[in-house]
């Protein structure tokens, strides 16, 4: 204990940086466990595709998109997404919205968005599309 409390003495910027790190971390499993969109795996996604129904929202680039997506994915443009403009989406309200971006990282803004604008269902896929191609999932060109 005596060699802890030298040691952040010694050091108190790097001290900061790992309370930061550790309270960041934290802040983050709690907001993931307690937030109304859950994450889903690759496996978990097209079962809810398959037995549901649930709709796949693209929220990538245009190029990105093109370059390849998910069969049957609906396309949101990054400016329908920073506004939010969900009218292309609207007769699909009842049904569970499955968001899919690059990496999974900016995806759960979106879904929580959807949820506030009425979606019955919002999720998102863990891992983007990075998470679809390694699993050598098919994809639409």
């Amino acid at each position: 204990m005596q060699q802890l409390i030298e040691f952040l003495g010694n050091h108190p910027i790097l001290a900061t940086i790992w309370v930061v790190l550790f309270v960041w971390l934290l802040f983050s499993f709690v907001n993931s466990t307690f937030s109304p969109v859950k994450d889903l795996n690759t496996h978990e996604a097209t079962l809810l595709m398959n037995k549901e129904d649930a709709v796949v929202v693209d929220i990538r680039a245009t190029a990105e998109f093109n370059k390849g997506h998910i069969l049957g994915a609906k396309h949101l443009k990054p400016e329908q997404v920073n506004k939010p403009d969900f009218s292309s989406l609207e007769k699909f309200k009842s049904k569970p919205m499955i968001v899919v971006c690059a990496m999974g990282m900016t995806a759960r803004k979106t879904a929580t968005q959807l949820l506030k604008d009425g979606f019955s269902q919002a999720y998102v896929l863990k891992g983007g599309m990075n998470a679809w191609q390694s699993q050598g999932l098919p994809i639409k060109k």
